[in-house]
């Protein structure tokens, strides 16, 4: 029911960047949110920006999992939502502020743009096809734009090729391809990607090869499952006990951080077979 009403209060703000209109849709409690949080992140800026983003990061801890935040309206616009986090929009907006810090920017304005930036192809928002759907892509995406490496590669992986087709395939999962025009351009997305090698980390040698991850690394999940190559993301953390664990918007409930290690807490998960990790720049 509160999710019912928290909906219900979200508006949409119309917001000129550049001279050009730029339509975002927010609650008034998550313009307060996004306030409160640049307060929170005060002083969270490190010399490693691995380890600002798992400081900002753990500010989220506790945040409510809440899955299709960004399916709102008829039309594609930027949502932004932090009482309510899926794992990929958890790390957008862990690394937009993080950014944000690194630039010393405490603006909305700025918060919007940079999101804008991570959560679209080439940065620009164009309708629902311009959102990056599938996180192989959000990662090649971002490489593309300089604000993320994939050091898959570097790190012991190895390329593969896999027919990406979910989206089209369950067209029924998706409200926005009810449309012909988005399921298109879904597709043409789908078979472009389809024409790409994508480098990943086998599940068998990850533990080998744990070292040379980092805290604040990006962490995605492959998978098995046909028609899909990623199919939940987070980001590293050194804990305690000397081990990458992993900081996630856990289905389970929440923002949090994994009791076991990552290779442990990969080996309990139906279907994964391995993981690609990008590094922010």
């Amino acid at each position: 029911m509160q999710n019912h009403i928290y909906y219900f209060l979200l508006l949409s703000l119309i917001i000129v960047t550049n001279g050009l209109a730029q339509q975002i849709t927010c609650s008034p409690q998550d313009k307060v949110a996004f306030e409160d949080k640049i307060i929170e992140i005060d002083g969270l800026l490190e010399k490693d920006l691995g380890q600002t983003i798992v400081a900002v990061g753990k500010t989220f801890i506790g945040t409510p999992y809440v899955a299709k935040t960004l399916e709102i309206g008829e039309t594609e616009t930027l949502v932004v939502n932090l009482h309510g986090l899926d794992c990929t929009t958890f790390v957008e907006n862990v690394l937009a502020f993080s950014l944000l810090l690194k630039e010393e920017k405490t603006d909305f304005d700025s918060f919007t743009n940079k999101l804008k930036t991570i959560r679209y192809k080439d940065g620009r928002l164009d309708g629902y096809a311009s959102r990056l759907h599938y996180f192989s892509e959000w990662i090649a995406n971002n490489e593309k734009k300089g604000l993320i490496q994939d050091i898959t590669a570097v790190i012991g992986g190895r390329e593969i090729t896999k027919e990406i087709n979910f989206m089209s395939g369950h067209r029924d999962l998706y409200p926005f391809l009810k449309d012909d025009t988005n399921f298109e351009k879904i597709k043409a997305s789908e078979n472009f990607l389809n024409d790409q090698a994508i480098c990943i980390l086998p599940q068998e040698e990850i533990e080998a090869n744990e070292p040379m991850i980092q805290s604040g690394d990006i962490i995605a999940l492959t998978t098995s499952i046909k028609g899909l190559d990623i199919t939940h993301t987070g980001i590293a953390t050194m804990e305690a006990d000397g081990r990458i664990h992993l900081l996630h918007a856990s289905s389970s409930g929440e923002v949090k951080v994994s009791e076991l290690p990552l290779v442990d807490y990969l080996k309990k998960i139906s279907k994964n077979t391995g993981i690609m990790v990008a590094r922010v720049n």
